[in-house]
């Protein structure tokens, strides 16, 4: 990946947390932090935290924000309309080759 390419921040829900850290006690942390797919550096950073007595589900980061509605549904009317774009240009693409393949056939 390339330096300039921003890493989304990910938000893993407290039970998740939870069940990583069950599973990074029984397994080691590399283990789980593998078969889970999560940084390793986040999954030390988890037991860590449950070692000194801090629970999962009151740790800082991952914490969901809560928005509007009205924002939810601008969201949803427009990853809606994304999809039938894209749909569109898939379905494009497919009449295209179709037909590019009859050509050379």
């Amino acid at each position: 990946m390339a330096k300039s390419e921003a890493v989304p921040n990910r938000q893993y829900t407290d039970e998740f947390k939870q069940e990583t850290v069950r599973l990074a006690q029984s397994i080691g942390g590399n283990a789980a932090a593998k078969r889970l797919g999560v940084p390793q550096s986040t999954v030390t950073n988890w037991v860590r935290r449950v070692s000194k007595g801090v629970p999962a589900q009151s740790q800082g980061d991952g914490v969901s924000v809560k928005r509007p509605v009205s924002e939810l549904e601008a969201e949803v009317s427009r990853l809606r309309r994304e999809l039938a774009s894209t749909k569109l240009d898939l379905e494009i693409v497919r009449k295209a080759a179709a037909y590019f393949a009859k050509e050379s056939g």
